[in-house]
């Protein structure tokens, strides 16, 4: 089976992106893990599906799948490389693009500088929209592992997270505690892991360790995790730039949705068979 494809990267979270809108595209777990492999496939965090819309008000259907061939609900920098997508293939032409998510209806607004806006909704900080397994009903929660105890905080951006407040990012153990709080078993559908160091008051670094993927350059949802984790906590202001390993956000929270400003790029197009 020959597959068209177009490698795309938000802040250097990379992502292969596939349109399945003309025709049913299925590909087996083995396919997926196949493209996303860096030295037999094509290389990227994750793979994107760009379907026909699956339910009135909307224009189209996105499905995220991890390297390791796992479906997630939300993406955040994927997110924005979906609205580029869509208007470069003339998909779309509309501004403002209504796309379902297996977690619900999100709003991508391509802007005049061609920088992305996406509406990623209302946080939930309860512990079931994880899940997360838990008797405390609000953070920090304890959490053991092996042989320590540690705190975290956690959110839903329609995927799950935990935020873990950290002095110094690039001393963040992310290697270490990464793979063993996102298969702990209090979290029986695995979770996100990121790292927070506050600068300021509008400014924040993350590192973010992904379900399924690792740590990669940056995660939308894991900046968009930190920020609301932060602003809840009363330490940062309703907009924050989020900086991480392959650049900036802007985020924005003022208590209703979470808006999310970056960029998209696309990288090269090309084939290959499955």
């Amino acid at each position: 089976m020959k597959v068209e494809f177009t490698k795309m990267h938000g802040l250097g979270n990379d992502f292969v992106v596939l349109d399945a809108t003309g025709q049913p595209l299925s590909l087996s777990t083995d396919n997926l893990r196949y493209l996303a492999d860096r030295h037999f496939g094509v290389g990227c965090d994750q793979i994107l599906l760009v379907e026909p819309a699956n339910q009135d008000g909307v224009d189209f259907t996105y499905r995220i799948f991890n390297a390791d061939g796992g479906e997630v609900e939300q993406c955040g920098n994927g997110a924005r490389c979906f609205a580029k997508f869509v208007r470069d293939k003339k998909l779309s032409a509309r501004d403002e693009i209504v796309v379902a998510t297996s977690s619900g209806i999100i709003r991508l607004r391509v802007e005049a500088d061609n920088q992305v806006t996406v509406n990623m909704g209302r946080p939930d900080f309860s512990p079931a929209s994880l899940p997360f397994h838990t008797k405390c009903q609000e953070g920090p929660y304890p959490l053991q592992l092996s042989d320590e105890l540690i705190e975290v905080y956690a959110v839903s951006i329609g995927n799950p997270h935990v935020v873990l407040p950290v002095n110094e990012i690039e001393k963040a153990e992310v290697a270490r505690l990464g793979p063993l709080v996102e298969c702990h078993k209090d979290f029986p559908q695995r979770v996100n892991v990121g790292f927070m160091q506050i600068i300021d008051r509008s400014h924040i670094r993350v590192r973010v360790f992904e379900r399924g993927s690792g740590e990669t350059l940056a995660c939308g949802t894991g900046a968009c995790a930190a920020m609301v984790t932060g602003r809840q906590q009363g330490w940062l202001d309703d907009k924050v730039r989020v900086s991480l390993s392959g650049g900036d956000l802007t985020i924005s929270w003022r208590g209703e949705e979470v808006l999310m400003t970056g960029p998209a790029e696309t990288v090269f197009e090309g084939s290959i068979n499955l």
